[in-house]
């Protein structure tokens, strides 16, 4: 029973969400007008730059990872990093979150070291991510906030978050939950769940500070900034493809554009933490509300967020091959070597015989 619950909860439960929230999408949606943006209101250059762009934010995401690994003394060959992102990514296309631990296992099968100093070393990777949303998230809040509050008056959905927001009883409720977790890990500190639960996050805690001593901190931090800004460049150039979102990038009240990029990109980090199948569902509505906060429409906004993912998309198979076929002529070449190497092992005994 648990290794059924198991496979529900890693691959049905993220493909069910896929196919809701597409139909979801879909049905707020005019195909006709979709179909017309996409065939005669395009300029694929612009997207074709945007696939390259994300091709820099893995390269980016490798130069990073290797140096938590070199951290644990870890040195695998830097082509040999940046495949094992392009392959993550390329297998999150159909198995969510299984790409981390395919790289993880690739990694350390490659360098012949422990499965969980490999893991450990993504604990500051993510984090560092999981910081720079909530970051990029305030500032959205800061510098589009009355654009926001605008979007969220004129929804149903918007306004009854709004009024929970305003609700006392919520906040009660917020306060109670917190109060019971601490009750919960003060008064049960000894129970096993407990004790794995803080040792977990002792761990975590442990990885992401190592950050503040480790060599090369500061290329870290570096690194980080450049993958984040290749994310925001990449949806930014792709907003030159259509003309309803280049019309934005022509007013200076909004920041040329860059103020609308933001609250989408943002909206579609978020939405990238819900699992789904290569983020398709949860990012496309996430940048669909994003753009709709600026008054672009249900269609153009679906005609955007799926010929942008439909463009990563494409760029994630291409990387996975050429990743099949690097791993695999490495393969041969390890074995031709090993060979020779038995073979030259033989040809000794057999002298000194």
């Amino acid at each position: 029973m648990k290794k059924i619950l198991s496979y529900v909860v890693r691959w049905l439960l993220p493909l069910a969400l896929t196919i809701v929230l597409v139909s979801y999408m879909f049905r707020k949606v005019n195909f006709s007008d979709m179909w017309n943006i996409i065939t005669h209101g395009v300029d694929y250059w612009w997207i074709l730059a945007a696939m390259g762009i994300s091709v820099l934010s893995h390269v980016f995401r490798a130069l990073r990872w290797r140096i938590q690994l070199n951290s644990l003394h870890i040195y695998p060959p830097l082509m040999a990093l940046i495949c094992s992102i392009f392959g993550t990514y390329a297998l999150n296309l159909v198995f969510p979150r299984l790409g981390e631990i395919w790289r993880c296992t690739y990694i350390s099968r490659l360098e012949r070291k422990p499965f969980t100093e490999v893991v450990g070393s993504m604990v500051a990777d993510r984090l560092s991510d999981a910081i720079m949303v909530m970051a990029l998230t305030l500032l959205t809040f800061v510098v589009a906030a009355s654009a926001i509050e605008s979007f969220l008056i004129k929804y149903p959905v918007g306004q009854g978050l709004m009024d929970l927001v305003r609700d006392p009883r919520a906040w009660t409720g917020v306060i109670g939950c917190v109060l019971i977790v601490w009750a919960v890990f003060h008064f049960g500190r000894n129970t096993g769940p407990v004790m794995r639960t803080r040792r977990w996050i002792s761990e975590m805690w442990h990885g992401f500070a190592s950050v503040a001593t480790m060599q090369g901190k500061w290329k870290f931090v570096g690194y980080t900034f450049a993958i984040w800004g290749c994310y925001f460049i990449q949806l930014y150039v792709a907003f030159f493809a259509f003309d309803f979102t280049r019309s934005l990038c022509a007013q200076p009240q909004l920041g040329y554009g860059l103020v609308p990029c933001l609250v989408a990109f943002v909206l579609s980090s978020i939405g990238m933490a819900i699992p789904s199948n290569g983020g398709l569902g949860p990012w496309n509505i996430a940048v669909m509300f994003g753009l709709a906060v600026y008054g672009i429409s249900d269609a153009q906004g679906t005609a955007f967020s799926m010929l942008q993912w439909s463009g990563q998309t494409v760029m994630l198979i291409i990387l996975g091959i050429f990743t099949m076929v690097y791993i695999s002529l490495g393969s041969k070449t390890a074995d031709k070597h090993n060979r020779v190497s038995e073979s030259s092992a033989d040809s000794s005994e057999t002298s000194i015989v």
